[in-house]
């Protein structure tokens, strides 16, 4: 029970009834945040780049940083909760993937991290049902896995749900 706090890169999940899980400032980073309903278990994970061949070494050291070796590693967290490995039947969300400080679409890592995650997804036969990505605005997101509710906010804004 408590609050999970993740950083760039991380990863976590848990079972326990009145834990969060939650990470900030999600700009072109993007979470994956992943349900299953069966155990009641909760995953997310903070990418920051959607490619992990530009450093293996990191890629080691914190899977969850790149889109390719991120969504698998949390994958296999959430397997030692007793969730199957493979994904199937859980229920796949998306928050970030912002441009910020790119009003020239110059490096578009927010478009292409939510993209290579997708693309990641799908090779795990995978889907996403619900999303707030894209946009101008910093994000910060929290899962209750009491409730697997979905909450984002944002500085100036209203909290919502997806």
């Amino acid at each position: 029970m408590g609050v999970m706090t993740l950083g760039v890169g991380g990863l976590g999940a848990a079972r326990d009834p009145g834990t969060v899980i939650r990470t900030h400032a999600l700009g072109s980073c993007v979470a994956v945040l992943l349900l299953d309903p069966g155990t009641k278990t909760v995953g997310m994970a903070h990418i920051a780049l959607p490619e992990s061949r530009i450093n293996n070494g990191k890629a080691q050291e914190t899977p969850g940083y790149f889109a390719d070796t991120g969504v698998p590693a949390l994958l296999s967290e959430m397997k030692h909760l007793g969730c199957n490995g493979n994904g199937r039947g859980m229920i796949v969300k998306l928050v970030g993937g912002a441009r910020i400080m790119d009003p020239n679409n110059t490096f578009n890592i927010g478009k292409r991290n939510v993209l290579a995650i997708k693309k990641v997804l799908w090779s795990l036969k995978m889907g996403v049902v619900a999303e707030d990505v894209g946009g101008n605005i910093s994000r910060t997101v929290a899962v209750h896995v009491d409730t697997g509710r979905v909450v984002i906010s944002s500085s100036g804004r209203n909290d919502w749900s997806i």
